[in-house]
């Protein structure tokens, strides 16, 4: 069983982009690392830490429970998308080691759905 994030057009054949529980994870203590800070340390992930003591766009994709909670609307993909591009563009010196090349490919997928998203004037699902 896993974790799917999808555009809520009602469109079966829209991108998603999918995890198991534990890669997705995985992959959100990698963006919290990314954005200088552990994810491990914050408030609903064993820690203390506020959210509001953070200043990052990805927040609302961070601070989501794994399949429930409220959609992520079109103004948070907005605001979520061009740092994860920014992010997917870093250019990498020398070999990228697979863990390191397996986000920056869900990283990619991701940003197909959070533009569909935004194109289509929609929620991303979280399922």
């Amino acid at each position: 069983m896993g974790l799917v994030l999808f555009p809520g057009d009602g469109d079966t054949g829209s991108p998603d982009v999918s995890w198991s529980y534990t890669a997705f994870g995985v992959f959100r203590q990698w963006l919290a690392q990314t954005e200088g800070f552990a994810l491990n340390e914050m408030h609903g992930f064993g820690g203390q830490r506020p959210w509001n003591d953070v200043s990052t766009t990805l927040a609302p994709l961070l601070d989501h429970p794994d399949d429930d909670g409220p959609d992520l609307t079109p103004i948070q993909c907005a605001a979520i998308l061009p740092r994860l591009k920014e992010i997917a563009d870093q250019s990498q010196e020398g070999r990228i080691d697979p863990l390191l090349q397996r986000h920056i490919d869900d990283i990619r997928q991701l940003v197909v759905v959070l533009q569909l998203c935004i194109e289509k004037d929609v929620d991303l699902l979280f399922g």
